[in-house]
């Protein structure tokens, strides 16, 4: 008896331990992209960096880990960002580290510490990279995500906003994308001081009827309640005081002129009392992009706005004007995705190298690294079997496969198959580059495609720009302005409901 009781308690000690062994994967929020899906980041980005050479934005990498002062001082500490989100620890030395949650205060950090006010101003820049946040993985946010984004540092006019909200729009339409803009001004310091009071005694009526994250931003920082995504609190916000009637002269002139530059550029923008953004460095104009469809609920994109007191804040350099935007790259790739945008594999190969011998073998890894220079082939040396090979190089679906066997080695030959006509040639070996070169432009010509410069393919896939994109592009007239228009109707509307769990600066 005392043996079987000895055989069950190795069989339960056994099922324990397979159970206890879980298949290694992906943390929580985190997620592989995969080879077929890097076309899509690929486009996005490099529509990105089209507009940063557009726009001469020089190209800038910040470290992945910062001081946690960078973001506490920057971002604010009562936002959500750093009270809930951020991924932060002490290190060896004793230093308290934050994975970068986002990318602007990163850039002015940087701006500061390397002497760039000493530059012509606006010091422009722009950046890419995986930002990082522990909220809670859904639809379109995860806790790695990528963004895209351009920092114009040094700059006060309002020609700079509009010309900075035309940018992300180009970025995003170019890849054939259809987006609205929203766009408010949240004023100054002392416009929003004034604000948040009118707003703390709106919502003081109706402390029974809100959430209770609402409750405690309400003494904190009452305009963190225009971002509650709760259904009641959303209620509520559609009365709220809006904070447009409570800007001073300079910045309603300030938001005018930008307005003016909008309308002048044919931009499809709405304005939109209730945006705020969620980092408490922005001051006067922000804005936001949102996809244009009514499909489904809208999704946000990017956003950005001016943050003129961001560069005092980390040190700098007083009353230092800035300006920027990110894009959610996640999000973006989505949408291409969704909307089945055709783009070209970033790896496939126009030619494949097949071999049957050693001797042949040594000649096509020859052949390969003399053609490669100039073209996009593909072999597969490693395997010995012809018919193999040519399985490969259809499923590859090249246009010309190159044989080289024993005989094509004793006589310095190759056979060229066209791999659509199944027609097969001899060609000299000596002259493979030109004649692939010469099979290569007649099968363009035959088929009636435009030949467009690589550089230029991610970002010319789709859209066409603003008939008057330029118009901004080098200005110096970052005039005043004297008039103002009632901003008491939120603008155009209609279409789909917002989804406004998108409705922050996580992109």
């Amino acid at each position: 008896m005392p043996k079987v009781k000895k055989e069950e308690n190795k069989e339960t000690k056994t099922k324990k331990s397979r159970q206890s062994k879980k298949e290694l994967s992906t943390i929580t929020g985190m997620r592989d992209i995969l080879p077929q899906d890097q076309k899509y980041w690929q486009a996005v980005i490099g529509s990105a960096q089209k507009i940063a050479n557009d726009y001469g934005y020089g190209l800038i990498e910040t470290p992945i880990l910062e001081l946690a002062d960078v973001f506490t001082k920057g971002i604010g500490k009562q936002t959500d960002v750093v009270e809930k989100e951020m991924y932060s620890f002490i290190d060896q030395g004793g230093d308290h580290l934050v994975v970068r949650p986002e990318g602007t205060a990163s850039v002015v950090r940087a701006y500061i510490q390397h002497g760039m006010l000493n530059q012509p101003q606006p010091v422009k820049l722009f950046y890419y990279g995986p930002m990082f946040r522990h909220e809670k993985p859904q639809s379109g946010r995860f806790r790695q995500f990528y963004q895209a984004g351009f920092e114009a540092i040094g700059e006060a006019g309002p020609a700079l906003d509009a010309q900075m909200i035309l940018m992300g729009y180009n970025c995003i339409s170019d890849l054939g994308i259809d987006c609205t803009i929203q766009v408010n001004s949240i004023g100054c310091p002392s416009c929003r001081e004034e604000y948040k009071k009118a707003l703390t005694k709106y919502y003081k009526q109706y402390q029974k009827q809100m959430c209770d994250n609402c409750k405690l931003r309400l003494g904190k920082n009452p305009m963190r309640l225009l971002d509650c995504k709760e259904s009641s609190c959303q209620e509520l916000r559609a009365n709220a005081p809006q904070i447009l009637d409570y800007l001073d002269d300079e910045c309603k002139k300030h938001f005018m002129k930008v307005v003016e530059y909008l309308d002048e550029l044919n931009l499809p923008y709405e304005l939109n009392p209730r945006i705020v953004r969620g980092l408490d460095y922005y001051n006067r104009t922000v804005f936001e992009y949102w996809s244009a469809d009514d499909s489904e609920g809208k999704v946000a994109f990017g956003g950005g706005g001016r943050y003129d007191g961001l560069v005092q804040l980390l040190g700098g350099r007083e009353n230092t004007p800035a300006c920027g935007l990110s894009l959610g790259v996640d999000r973006v790739v989505a949408k291409l995705r969704d909307k089945n945008v055709e783009l070209p594999e970033l790896h496939q190969p126009d030619i494949f190298i097949a071999q049957l011998g050693e001797n042949a073998k040594k000649k096509a890894m020859a052949l390969y690294e003399s053609l490669r220079k100039k073209f996009k082939v593909s072999q597969a040396f490693y395997k010995d079997s012809l018919k193999a090979q040519l399985e490969t190089a259809n499923k590859l679906k090249v246009k010309y496969t190159l044989i080289i066997g024993q005989k094509e080695v004793g006589e310095g030959t190759i056979m060229l198959r066209d791999m659509d006509g199944g027609v097969q040639e001899i060609i000299d070996y000596a002259k493979a580059e030109s004649e692939i070169a010469k099979k290569l432009e007649k099968h363009v010509c035959d088929a009636g495609i435009e030949i467009i410069d690589d550089e230029n393919v991610k970002s010319a896939l789709s859209g066409k720009r603003n008939r008057a994109q330029s118009s901004l592009r080098d200005t110096d007239d970052f005039g005043d302005g004297n008039d103002f228009v009632s901003f008491s109707d939120s603008g155009k509307s209609g279409g789909a409901p917002i989804d406004d769990s998108f409705s922050d600066d996580s992109y």
